[in-house]
């Protein structure tokens, strides 16, 4: 049986908690607690510590998925999650543009912690107002061959299509660290 672990980072109240639960067999191991600031207007609560979620693709491989918190007083769990990893996914909330900024700080945090595949989830792209995948690219300035996926969080299929992309990209950089031995 192979493991496989993933990270899902991003900002604050990007959808990290909810694109886990959407795609989960198991009931999703959440440290979510009450809020009580600036931060309720968006939602009113956040994750402390991680969510934990689980995904058997078929009989030889599972997916365990990482949640980190996505408020930086919490940051000091990024680099204990991102330890082990083999990929990761950074959500960037496609409506809130005021957090693209963080998302590329976070993006660059966990490529220096470990020299792993990853991707872009663009979610919330079901909303009107939603920038398009190309758009987030531009903004966040990523080299022309990082992959921005259109994604909405709480729908499974786009959410299975960002981890399988990911998985995709993992399994070729192993098939050629393999070749390379």
């Amino acid at each position: 049986m192979q493991t496989v672990k993933m990270v899902v980072t991003g900002p604050f109240s990007a959808g990290k908690t909810q694109f886990i639960q959407s795609v989960s067999e198991i009931d999703v191991v959440k440290t979510e607690r009450k809020i009580s600031s600036d931060a309720e207007r968006v939602k009113n609560e956040t994750t402390v510590a991680m969510d934990f979620g689980r995904i058997t693709v078929d009989d030889d491989l599972v997916l365990y998925l990482f949640g980190t918190p996505g408020q930086r007083r919490f940051d000091f769990m990024w680099e204990i999650l991102s330890e082990g990893m083999l990929g990761f996914i950074v959500l960037v909330d496609s409506v809130r543009p005021e957090t693209f900024r963080e998302a590329k700080h976070i993006l660059e945090i966990f490529k220096s912690y470990a020299s792993t595949p990853y991707v872009i989830a663009a979610n919330k792209q079901d909303l009107p107002d939603a920038w398009s995948p190309e758009d987030i690219k531009i903004a966040l300035k990523l080299e022309k061959d990082t992959k921005v996926l259109s994604c909405v969080a709480n729908d499974k299929e786009t959410v299975k299509a960002v981890l399988l992309e990911l998985l995709y990209s993992i399994l070729e950089r192993m098939q050629g660290d393999e070749e390379g031995q």
